[in-house]
């Protein structure tokens, strides 16, 4: 799937494939458990997916940043911010993948100077 986004519809294809429900059931079934999904995060808990990850939801407070193109100072007002953190089966499957060469997990090459993407690198947040 390399270059593309999985979309519900393949989502629910795949169950569809893999489970033998109808395709409708499939649909529903996908629907029922994005929305569960989406509903225990508006409430502000975290959810975990085993061998997966975990979704959560973290404040952020308020801040000053700046217009990068007039460097004029603007307030960022606090808001909610999603966090996913992949589990370390997943983080691991993905660098196997990477590992053995498939061209669907192989990151892209690293431009020199720009931030690894690691940990701490703001990515994401």
């Amino acid at each position: 799937m390399s270059g593309r986004t999985v979309t519900r519809s393949q989502l629910s294809e795949a169950v569809y494939q893999e489970v033998g429900l109808s395709r409708n059931e499939s649909a529903d079934l996908v629907e029922a458990v994005l929305e569960e999904i989406s509903s225990t995060l508006v409430k502000g808990e975290p959810v975990k997916i085993s061998s997966f990850g975990s979704f959560s939801v973290r404040q952020k407070g308020q801040r000053i940043g700046r217009n990068p193109k007039t460097g004029e100072e603007v307030p960022i007002l606090p808001r909610r911010v999603l966090v996913f953190r992949a589990s370390h089966v997943l983080k691991n499957r993905i660098n196997d993948a990477a590992a053995k060469g498939r061209p669907e997990a192989t990151a892209k090459p690293a431009v020199p100077g720009a931030p690894s993407g690691g940990a701490g690198s703001g990515s994401g947040v």
